[in-house]
């Protein structure tokens, strides 16, 4: 592990956690994670799973993990899609869209009152999806040129998978910018919107939580700019040499989220 500024892990009340390359790889749990869920559940930490994938459901990624061996309950996820379903609410009640993505943003979409539209929708919005096709970008693409504003669940170009990396939502959203002319309003991390819902969920200050996630441009800038303490981890996209690439610093740098229970007891060995 590699120490910056350092963080006292005992002393910090929330965690905000990203999960592609953090917790998992596609199916594989990490090394250091099932410790790291049962030193939070045992401190009686508040913590949240914040992803910025769109495709699954709060039950989704709770039998997810489940079938990995670990039982977080679904009020701690909070989706990138739940946080462009929210948005959507508070600008435009009652609003349609013409959406390309999974079941996790659908739901969403549908809980928040928003109805599906491919003729005149008031929105076009792009996550995560196998269903995304030279048909769909097509349509999608026409409707922004007839005056549908131009929505993304997150801005991330690509996420870690067990074999690599896979495209994700700003990688699919850009052939629609490009070929009209307009630029998508990303609704997942960085956006400081999902940062404080993420503390209100948390009911905890800014100065009392950590963001910890693998990627410099979503993960740690959002934490830093919400005045969260900031954990980059080295098990997902980004690398040491990755550093050298950003005028920003984490907090910490570890190998991986199984650091923080370690670190913590040293902590509290020092203070005994």
């Amino acid at each position: 592990m590699e120490r910056l500024s350092g963080i006292d892990f005992t002393a910090i009340k929330g965690f905000i956690c990203d999960m592609d390359g953090v917790i998992y790889h596609g199916n594989q749990i990490l090394p250091g994670v099932r410790e790291f869920i049962q030193w939070l559940q045992e401190e009686h930490k508040e913590y949240l799973f914040l992803t910025n994938n769109s495709g699954y459901t709060r039950r989704e990624l709770n039998q997810k993990l489940a079938r990995m061996g670990l039982d977080v309950p679904e009020e701690h996820f909070y989706t990138s899609a739940l946080a462009t379903a929210a948005f959507l609410k508070q600008q435009a009640p009652g609003c349609s869209v013409f959406a390309i993505g999974e079941a996790g943003l659908l739901n969403a979409l549908y809980d928040a009152g928003v109805t599906m539209n491919d003729v005149n929708p008031d929105y076009v919005v792009v996550g995560e999806g196998r269903a995304y096709s030279l048909d769909t970008l097509t349509k999608a693409t026409n409707l922004v040129l007839n005056g549908a504003k131009l929505i993304g669940a997150n801005s991330d170009v690509s996420g870690p998978i067990e074999n690599g990396i896979a495209p994700a939502c700003g990688a699919l959203v850009a052939p629609i910018e490009m070929a009209t002319g307009k630029k998508a309003y990303f609704c997942g991390k960085p956006n400081p919107l999902m940062m404080r819902t993420g503390l209100r969920l948390l009911g905890c200050h800014s100065a009392e939580a950590v963001m910890i996630g693998d990627r410099m441009d979503t993960d740690v800038i959002s934490g830093m700019e919400s005045g969260m303490s900031t954990v980059l981890v080295l098990s997902g996209v980004s690398t040491r040499d990755t550093l050298d690439t950003y005028a920003y610093r984490p907090s910490i740098v570890l190998n991986g989220v199984g650091d923080i229970p370690k670190l913590a007891e040293k902590n509290c060995a020092k203070t005994e």
